[in-house]
């Protein structure tokens, strides 16, 4: 889909009013003692609260204002139609776990799915106030007043990357064993911070993040950082990943090339 710079800059606009929306409602309840957890896995632990509902509609209403014809994708309400051919995806908080024990790093996720992926991505870390924008060519960090263009960093090879996760317990017990295989030729692998390592890869901070059982969004919003920032993202086998399952970011593609011949041995 062609997309005109004018209607490059309108959908900025819109994003970034939802992201603002979804921080009112994320701010008002994130380390209140009044938050009330939901199960949605009658199996395991899989959290759901008042916040990521209301965050997700308050988004929805700016669609339903700025944006009708489009569709929507969101984690907690599901999907609707649209007749433009392009679809708001939506986490409105992508690291619930990590929302419910008061750690900061979770964050609003959006992405803009024009048909083969992300052209706009959105991941917003309310309490902390930054907001990391990628999409038609560059990426962006924001936090009040201050803003900055954002690019990944080099790195050679495995023997000088940062690897990150967000549990240490990754996938199935062959996925598990796949990431271990890259793990043990880095320099140092960190986990648990959701979203927000995406964020740190398209800074420059941190070289590579590898990931499984994800959904479309939980990874459309930080595809549009990442690529926004020069870095790349797929599935393990190299192929597009905006549909979720197993992700790997880098920010140097010597750096993928690496981890994907380790994953797939």
């Amino acid at each position: 889909m062609d997309i005109s710079a004018i209607e490059q800059r309108a959908l900025r606009a819109v994003a970034e009013e939802m992201a603002d929306a979804a921080r009112c409602v994320t701010l008002r309840y994130f380390r209140s003692d009044a938050l009330d957890v939901d199960n949605k896995d009658a199996d395991g632990f899989d959290p759901v609260t008042v916040a990521d509902r209301e965050a997700e509609q308050a988004m929805r209403a700016v669609l339903a204002k700025r944006r009708p014809n489009d569709a929507i994708y969101g984690e907690e309400f599901g999907k609707s139609a649209g007749t433009s051919g392009l679809t708001w995806v939506l986490d409105p908080i992508d690291g619930t776990r990590a929302f419910i024990s008061g750690a900061p790093s979770w964050g609003v996720l959006i992405g803009i799915d024009a048909g083969q992926g992300p052209v706009l991505g959105v991941v917003d870390q309310p309490y902390i106030g930054e907001r990391f924008v990628g999409g038609f060519g560059k990426a962006d960090w924001v936090r009040g007043d201050a803003g900055v263009e954002i690019k990944v960093r080099a790195c050679s090879g495995l023997e000088g990357a940062t690897l990150m996760t967000t549990f240490p317990e990754i996938g199935s017990e062959a996925e598990r064993a796949a990431f271990n295989a890259v793990s043990s030729h880095c320099k140092l692998t960190r986990y648990g911070l959701d979203c927000y390592a995406y964020a740190l890869l398209s800074i420059g901070k941190i070289d590579l993040v590898i990931e499984a059982g994800l959904n479309a969004y939980d990874v459309q919003g930080p595809i549009g950082v990442v690529q926004g920032a020069g870095g790349i993202v797929t599935n393990w086998q190299g192929n597009p990943a905006h549909h979720g399952g197993q992700i790997i970011a880098a920010g140097d593609e010597r750096v993928h090339t690496a981890a994907l011949e380790l994953l797939n041995k």
